[in-house]
């Protein structure tokens, strides 16, 4: 039985470095976002249609192994909820873990756009996301998906049993974590 934590929100939100603490507190193996889609740029920067097919196959191979192994994992992920496909694969994540009898954990952090476009150029966040170091492309990009996409749910959408939305604009991730653990019941080690 393997559980997943699937923390969502929009870019520079916190997803990252939240999961970063999340993996220290609790032992949990943790995969960004960005894991996959730096792999995927890197080999096939100039064919989209690559590039986002590979990010998909390294996600999927991630969530078997984890699977196969018994490895409790952490996912960030941005969520479009305008978007059927996206709802629909994070169903099926919740399935595909709740049938080995793990527990699937959605947790969704909200924030000003203020904050996160400080956020957007932190040290650490340009250093593990090489495709955001370009920082005046990165806000501009950052502010264009708030027209395109709705990255956030509306009061009672999700109806998942293991879920909690948090609003991190004023805590820092170790507090955040700590919510999400109190919550869940997580076992810190």
């Amino acid at each position: 039985m393997t559980n997943l934590i699937v923390i969502i929100g929009p870019q520079a939100v916190g997803k990252m470095t939240v999961g970063e603490k999340l993996k220290e507190r609790i032992g949990y193996s943790l995969m960004t976002n960005h894991d996959s889609i730096e792999i995927a740029i890197k080999i096939f920067e100039n064919n989209e249609k690559a590039k986002w097919e590979l990010k998909s196959k390294i996600r999927e191979d991630v969530f078997n192994i984890a699977i196969e192994n018994n490895i409790n994992i952490i996912f960030t992920y941005i969520l479009d909820f305008n978007s059927k496909e996206d709802i629909k694969y994070i169903n099926n994540l919740k399935d595909k873990f709740e049938k080995t009898g793990g527990k699937f954990y959605l947790i969704e952090l909200e924030s000003e756009i203020k904050t996160r476009l400080v956020r957007n150029i932190t040290p650490h966040r340009l250093e593990l996301k090489p495709s955001k170091r370009n920082k005046e492309w990165s806000n501009k990009e950052l502010l264009e998906s708030m027209n395109k996409y709705r990255m956030n749910s509306k009061e009672g959408e999700i109806k998942f049993e293991n879920y909690i939305k948090i609003n991190n604009n004023n805590l820092t991730p170790i507090e955040v974590s700590d919510i999400i653990i109190n919550k869940f019941s997580l076992n810190k080690i």
